[in-house]
């Protein structure tokens, strides 16, 4: 099937993200007619309303981010999507975006659409520091101009994107996001980064992360150690 609107969708994992996930999701069906939820195992969904264009897969138990994408790319497919734009569930990806960004990928269909976040004062200047660093090791190892290796609203071509996970065990948790752009890279994948809004709330707006500084540090330092070695040993 060729790529057109129809074949687009706009992909949400969550697992537990608060309060905003009702909004999130109202806010993307508003600006797209295909939204699928993929809730990864949590319960917190209950805000969620059953609504046209709107689709939920629950999962058993908890995967990680990188298995609830999987999932929902793979009913994707077989039911004739091209491509996915996947963004958070937490409200901190802006989805008026989510036309912008379908516009620029349907221009630009073998492409990946890379979100480059714009951030304000609401951005945690650890979580800012960090992934610069994390940026320069992604390009390095991807030999190719990622804007930002970590920032997850992006549209994939989802054929493409099927075939990096299943062969590999890894992209199933926070590793996702920039293993995924990496090894996409490496298939050949062009790379269009696009500008974007993030915002960051506190805990008295309804903000929640599920990131753990130490615990998901030392997954992201492992995926960059297996990246390099790939990327030498190419």
């Amino acid at each position: 099937m060729a790529a057109g609107p129809d074949t687009y969708l706009v992909l949400i994992p969550s697992y537990e993200p608060g309060a905003r996930l009702a909004g999130t999701v109202a806010d993307a069906l508003c600006r797209w007619p295909h939204v699928w939820l993929v809730i990864d195992g949590g319960d917190d969904d209950s805000g969620v309303e059953s609504q046209d264009g709107l689709r939920v897969i629950r999962r058993a138990r908890n995967g990680g981010k990188g298995a609830a994408v999987l999932e929902g790319v793979r009913a994707a497919v077989l039911e004739g999507f091209t491509h996915a734009l996947v963004m958070d569930a937490d409200g901190q990806h802006p989805a008026a975006e989510i036309g912008r960004f379908i516009e620029i990928s349907m221009r630009n269909p073998s492409s990946m659409i890379l979100g480059v976040p714009i951030f304000d004062a609401s951005a945690p200047r650890v979580r800012v520091l960090g992934r610069r660093i994390s940026n320069v090791l992604a390009r390095l190892e991807a030999r190719r101009g990622i804007g930002d290796a970590l920032f997850g609203f992006r549209v994939y071509p989802l054929r493409r994107l099927l075939m990096v996970m299943e062969a590999s065990r890894h992209m199933r948790r926070y590793d996702f996001d920039t293993e995924a752009v990496v090894r996409l890279c490496w298939e050949g994948v062009p790379v269009v980064n696009v500008p974007a809004a993030v915002r960051y709330f506190s805990v008295a707006e309804g903000g929640v992360s599920h990131f753990r500084y130490g615990r998901d540090n030392l997954l992201l330092a492992a995926m960059h150690l297996r990246l390099i070695c790939g990327a030498l040993c190419r």
